[in-house]
């Protein structure tokens, strides 16, 4: 998951008492990145860029390659290769994989990924609708995962109405990660409350911890006991 980067906001939150676990470790992981960085200095060789375009190339087909088994209601992550995104994997409390997640709708044979993101990359703060290849794409990415819970087709489709209902109201990014609040979601928060609304509560979820901060990770979603694993993709 991205977040804003202008340093006055995002100081206005950090120091939430509530929230001062999460706060503190990305100030932490943060500074400590800083300094790594002022002692390396990175040389891209010409080889190096072919390299880089080569694997671009076989990432996008392999995102191609999936379209055909991406069902409406699927969960799909992704494992971000920034700083930022680093950091939030590590509050996954089992698995590490994936820092962002959303869910794929099909719309005219396109497939999209409704997705909750804050950031540089998402100015507005507003839930996103990026097609598959736009969602995973290799530049700042490492890998997708797909997954699909085991729920008849009527929860599905109350889960999709929650999904796009919240989309198009404009649900703003949640930056203070407040599982209470109803106006405003991060990534996990927004799948959580979907599957919770289409099932009528009766799917119930792992809640992580830290410290007396509470929150949905994603490796809270993809590893809940009625979701199954279809397909994992590492850029290669």
């Amino acid at each position: 998951m991205k977040h804003p980067m202008n340093a006055g906001k995002m100081m206005m939150h950090i120091f939430d008492s509530k929230r001062w676990p999460l706060c503190c470790l990305l100030f932490f992981m943060t500074g400590c990145n800083s300094a790594i960085s002022s002692y390396n200095r990175l040389v891209i060789t010409r080889e190096d860029s072919i390299a880089a375009a080569r694997l671009n190339d076989r990432a996008f087909a392999q995102i191609e390659s999936v379209k055909k088994i991406i069902q409406p209601g699927d969960l799909v992550t992704r494992s971000g290769n920034d700083f930022t995104s680093e950091n939030f994997r590590q509050f996954n409390q089992r698995d590490k994989t994936y820092s962002h997640c959303g869910m794929a709708g099909i719309e005219n044979d396109t497939i999209f990924i409704y997705h909750a993101l804050g950031g540089e990359f998402n100015p507005d703060q507003k839930i996103r609708r990026d097609p598959l290849e736009i969602f995973g794409e290799p530049y700042s990415n490492r890998g997708i995962g797909i997954f699909r819970y085991s729920i008849d087709s009527t929860e599905k489709n109350k889960v999709m109405f929650a999904i796009k209902k919240w989309y198009a109201e404009g649900i703003m990014f949640d930056m203070k990660f407040d599982l209470k609040s109803g106006d405003r979601m991060y990534c996990a928060e927004f799948i959580y409350k979907a599957f919770l609304s289409g099932t009528k509560n009766m799917l119930p979820f792992n809640i992580s911890h830290v410290k007396g901060f509470y929150f949905v990770g994603v490796d809270d979603l993809f590893m809940h006991p009625a979701c199954k694993e279809i397909k994992r993709i590492f850029y290669k």
